[in-house]
């Protein structure tokens, strides 16, 4: 069908954000095709989400561990998933414009599970809780945490808003995040748990990340291994600090032959990424003697 074919093209064509956006809708639609034809057969129509819902029980989250991911793609209400998206898509591209869509992907699901692991703690650990079964579903821990992730690195960062004029990204963050925290009733305390969760992944990223440390790297290199397992190509995780070494040890394999001979001055391209967003961030005068360093010789390599 071409309506399908576009997607298919739309899809491998999209950047990363706009591939999250389309398996959430996927998703969204999905669910409502399968409980439509629930209820033709006088099945309740949501019975289904439970397979794709992440439970506040953990025996059961033992029995669906899959949920720890299909929840933070899922969404039941037209609401929820709209305005999950449209501010996924608002915010994302501010990040992507600092970020890698590795990056992207990595802070999504690590903000999925910062949520989820806060969900869990608040349900088993907190008294408010005690004897209260949930699930959590929806996008919004991992869509908060690109949203702090963002309004860290770039606080300054000036967004046009309609009757406001330009605010700082920050302020942004600032009331979404007090309003999980002070805004809080009792139908939802589970959500906004999951919510803070999120916030807290995005603004550790960004603090690790203004420091030369990627958190989402160790994730991003398992799941180059997965695809590449798939793909029948052998994989090797890459070590998150180089270190100098005196000799060359024998037999390598050829990636890291090739890392072993590369000139000491050499600056990897995602270290020059970062120094040059963090530049564009908060000026020449934030960076480091090191990250100035490091400039100046990737200056230097590029030079004709």
């Amino acid at each position: 069908m071409a309506f399908i074919d576009d997607i298919r093209r739309t899809y491998r064509q999209g950047t990363m954000l706009m591939r999250l956006i389309l398996i959430n809708i996927g998703v969204f639609v999905l669910l409502h095709v399968v409980a439509f034809g629930a209820l033709l057969f006088n099945q309740p129509g949501e019975q289904f989400l439970q397979w794709v819902e992440m439970p506040s029980d953990l025996w059961l989250l033992l029995k669906r561990p899959w949920t720890l991911v299909t929840y933070m793609f899922s969404h039941y209400g037209l609401l929820h998933i709209l305005f999950n998206m449209l501010w996924f898509y608002w915010l994302g591209r501010i990040f992507m414009e600092f970020f890698s869509p590795k990056q992207l992907s990595g802070v999504y699901l690590l903000g999925g599970w910062g949520g989820a692991l806060l969900y869990l703690l608040a349900y088993n650990l907190l008294p408010y809780f005690a004897g209260h079964n949930a699930y959590l579903i929806g996008a919004s821990a991992s869509v908060i945490a690109v949203v702090v992730a963002t309004a860290v690195y770039a606080p300054d960062y000036k967004i046009g808003l309609l009757f406001l004029g330009e605010v700082s990204i920050k302020w942004i963050a600032i009331v979404t995040v007090a309003i999980d925290v002070l805004g809080v009733d009792s139908g939802n305390l589970g959500g906004s748990m999951a919510h803070i969760g999120g916030a807290i992944v995005g603004a550790w990223y960004a603090l690790r990340i203004k420091r030369g440390r990627d958190i989402t790297r160790p994730l991003n290199a398992a799941l180059d291994a997965i695809v590449g397992l798939f793909n029948g190509r052998t994989w090797s995780l890459p070590k998150l600090q180089k270190e100098p070494r005196s000799k060359v040890s024998s037999g390598p394999s050829s990636c890291q032959r090739t890392a072993d001979h590369r000139p000491a001055d050499t600056v990897s391209e995602e270290e020059l990424d970062i120094i040059l967003g963090k530049i564009k961030a908060a000026g020449y005068d934030a960076l480091t003697d090191e990250e100035k360093d490091k400039l100046f010789k990737a200056s230097r390599r590029r030079s004709p």
